[in-house]
């Protein structure tokens, strides 16, 4: 059995980062994108409280990101959803 260090070694020779090359990409259609990054997503409102059910990927997601962020992860996903309604209002 590897130990932890080893079996990520092997990891790492196994699956090593592809290169960037100049070839074209082929056909490309540039969407807009209207959600900001989530650290400016955070803004200020009064908030109602609802009950709403999430898959555990989504959930997951929003704590990996509210993680980095150092904010709660609801605050994420009240500010995506804000951002969505404002965007199709």
């Amino acid at each position: 059995m590897l130990a932890t260090g080893e079996r990520g070694k092997r990891y790492m020779i196994k699956h090593k980062r592809k290169k960037l090359s100049d070839e074209p990409i082929g056909r490309v259609k540039i969407v807009k994108d209207f959600l900001p990054p989530p650290e400016k997503l955070l803004v200020k409102s009064k908030p109602v409280k609802v009950t709403i059910t999430l898959s555990q990927d989504s959930v997951d997601f929003f704590k990996q990101i509210a993680h980095k962020e150092h904010v709660p992860y609801q605050k994420l996903i009240r500010a995506l959803l804000d951002r969505y309604a404002l965007q199709y209002r």
